[in-house]
């Protein structure tokens, strides 16, 4: 592309009449369009709604985190290469999902270390990310963040999608995003799926892209 973007203009012209130019104005267009980045996030896969969910987020231009649980990227590690490869992010959603605020700290710590090597293992890298399930934490479950290097990431809006929010429900919830903030979301509601054209529609309106969410902060910032 580099290369390209420096020939002559009547050479450049011709190769964009015979279609064999890629115009790369586009690009710049969309990072101006961004007044800001939001975290869209999906816990509990991957699974049988995953390869529907990535082929759109892929088609409509959005990114998100994929919170993983290990069993399920153990079972599925294509599905773990297809994140990837469409762009999006991996991140810890312990092995099986229990509630870790009531498990022993030996526990927590084989919640969490056996997902990071599942993910690895799959394709997905070394998690950086760790969601903790139903975003119960305390400081137990925080020490053994700290010991794999992990950021908890919650969230600040919630769309219910877990609890049968409509379509309608998810998309307004993505509509009270702000910038840096993230949005609870889950691989598996078909509602979720169906929302996922109006989800890019509604954060174009307000120039809000997304973005990936800082290790550092925890926050949605521009991908990089």
């Amino acid at each position: 592309m580099g290369a390209r973007a420096h020939l002559p203009l009547l050479a450049a012209a011709a190769l964009a009449a015979a279609g064999t130019l890629t115009v790369p104005a586009a690009a710049p267009a969309q990072a101006a369009a961004c007044s800001g980045y939001v975290g869209l996030t999906f816990d509990d896969g991957p699974g049988s709604g995953t390869t529907t969910l990535l082929n759109s987020l892929k088609q409509y231009g959005l990114r998100a985190t994929m919170f993983n649980e290990g069993q399920y990227a153990a079972a599925n590690p294509a599905l773990v290469r297809a994140q990837v490869s469409a762009g999006m992010w991996v991140g810890n959603h312990s092995y099986t999902h229990p509630h870790l605020t009531q498990q022993s700290q030996a526990t927590v710590d084989s919640e969490i270390s056996r997902t990071q090597q599942a993910i690895a293992n799959a394709g997905g890298g070394t998690p950086r990310l760790f969601r903790p399930p139903y975003g119960e934490t305390n400081a137990t479950v925080k020490a053994v963040e700290a010991k794999y290097g992990l950021t908890e990431v919650l969230w600040q809006v919630d769309s219910q999608d877990w609890n049968n929010a409509s379509t309608d429900a998810i998309v307004a919830a993505v509509g009270r995003l702000t910038n840096g903030q993230v949005i609870l979301m889950h691989d598996w509601p078909a509602n979720t799926r169906a929302a996922i054209p109006r989800i890019a529609q509604t954060l174009a309106a307000k120039g809000l892209c997304s973005g990936m969410i800082s290790p550092q902060t925890g926050r949605a910032v521009a991908p990089g």
